[in-house]
């Protein structure tokens, strides 16, 4: 498979670390009860389609790296830098 980096260009996928679902940007809040915080680390879906994943590029930019993705067919629907994602609004939950 091959990862679209924003910043390289479109990279073989051993070049990156995968860290699972977009979710995982999705905290719950610091004070959130301790099932919510145990669920939010250690449960995990497993969905066959489209997905948003989370990549890290160690072995090139460094970057943080959103891919859209379909688990079934391995077909790369896109790409962007965690950062664009913020800067539009999409990160973290308060």
């Amino acid at each position: 498979m091959r990862i679209p980096c924003p910043h390289c260009g479109p990279r073989d996928r051993r070049e990156f670390t995968y860290y699972g679902s977009d979710d995982y940007l999705r905290r719950p809040a610091p004070d959130a009860p301790f099932a919510e915080w145990d669920d939010h680390l250690h449960l995990r879906d497993n969905p066959a389609g489209p997905t948003r994943d989370l990549w890290y590029h160690e072995l090139g930019c460094g970057a943080w790296v959103e891919v859209h993705r379909n688990t079934a067919t391995h077909e790369i629907l896109g790409a962007r830098a965690v950062a664009d994602r913020k800067a539009d609004g999409e990160g973290a939950r308060a």
